[in-house]
């Protein structure tokens, strides 16, 4: 149950913070306006809270697997929201970056 909660919390840290990033993206880069910058800049709170809710108690732990799980999703979400084309080795990295969340977040540390 654990590593299922881990993961999720992960997710929903992804979806807010890359969620986020994107929205100020679009406000900004993209002339969306100032609704886009606004919802993106609450959107990247939320994502602030959400990673307090690990389990885990080292904030420098929680950051550095998040890191590889926003590789992973950032490429995911550029897939959906803006048709980019990982190529292998974009996809290759991600999964390097997987590995590594699997070890600092479920590895036997003393």
């Amino acid at each position: 149950m654990l590593v299922l909660r881990t993961v999720l919390l992960f997710v929903l840290a992804a979806l807010a913070e890359i969620g986020g990033a994107w929205l100020v993206w679009q406000g900004i880069r993209e002339h969306r306006g100032v609704m886009f910058v606004c919802g993106g800049l609450m959107s990247l709170c939320v994502y602030g809270f959400v990673a307090t809710l690990q389990e885990e108690a080292s904030f420098g732990r929680v950051l550095a697997a998040y890191g590889g799980v926003f590789v992973a999703g950032s490429l995911a979400w550029g897939v959906v929201a803006d048709g980019y084309r990982p190529d292998r080795y974009d996809i290759t990295g991600a999964l390097v970056c997987l590995a590594g969340v699997g070890l600092i977040m479920f590895a036997p540390h003393r």
